[in-house]
């Protein structure tokens, strides 16, 4: 009865904290908070084509709101527990949450990420039929060939603590977030189009907050469609 996002998401969760050289007994009743992109419920889809599946689980089986929720309660974390759809940057907003609530106090450390799996075709025909999929199943960003994106599945999980705190724990430490920032759209040209100066307007707030000039940056990850 459960969704297989949930139970990947646990097992991401136990990994990531057994990566950061996090006792579970320590945190065990604390304010860790977890913070979840999720967005597909393809899973419950097939599931209610045969009523006869449906039992007592299927409801905390499939709702996405239970992905997050069954991380904190499996691991008695008392932290605000969130699982967040905005599409494709569900996981990005999710780390921004999770900073957000670790500057805030809300939580003493924060688990963040997200999970997509494809588990039914019918979402990529509708997405098909909208134009928005690449014909020959490749990505070409930033080429004049592009004429789509591709779908796929993943997932990950980061441990977040503050960085004096990691410090002092002597905590292994993969990246700093100096600083991050979300906004929406707006109109454009469609829901789904992306508008450009709403994007300049969003990578000016993220490096004004982290202190960094644009000039210093050598890495940038986009979006598959190049945004």
């Amino acid at each position: 009865a459960m969704d297989p996002h949930q139970r990947l998401a646990l097992e991401l969760a136990w990994e990531a904290l057994e990566d950061g050289g996090q006792t579970l007994d320590y945190l065990n009743g604390t304010k860790t908070g977890v913070f979840l992109g999720i967005s597909s419920k393809d899973y419950y889809s097939n599931l209610i084509e045969q009523p006869a599946n449906l039992d007592a689980y299927t409801g905390s089986g499939n709702t996405n709101c239970m992905a997050a929720n069954r991380i904190s309660y499996f691991f008695n974390f008392t932290g605000p527990s969130l699982s967040i759809d905005t599409a494709c940057s569900s996981s990005l907003v999710a780390v921004h949450l999770a900073c957000q609530s670790i500057w805030n106090q809300e939580s003493t450390l924060a688990l963040a990420g997200g999970v997509q799996m494809i588990l039914s075709p019918w979402m990529t025909v509708s997405f098909a039929q909208a134009g928005f999929m690449a014909a020959d199943g490749r990505c070409k960003t930033f080429d004049s060939r592009a004429d789509g994106y591709v779908r796929s599945e993943g997932a990950g999980i980061v441990v977040l603590k503050p960085l004096d705190q990691a410090l002092k724990d002597k905590d292994y430490i993969y990246a700093v977030i100096r600083g991050s920032a979300v906004n929406q759209d707006g109109h454009s040209n469609g829901l789904t189009a992306p508008n450009p100066r709403a994007q300049e307007a969003l990578l000016r707030e993220a490096y004004s907050k982290a202190g960094v000039s644009p000039g210093q940056v050598q890495y940038i990850e986009t979006h598959g469609t190049g945004t």
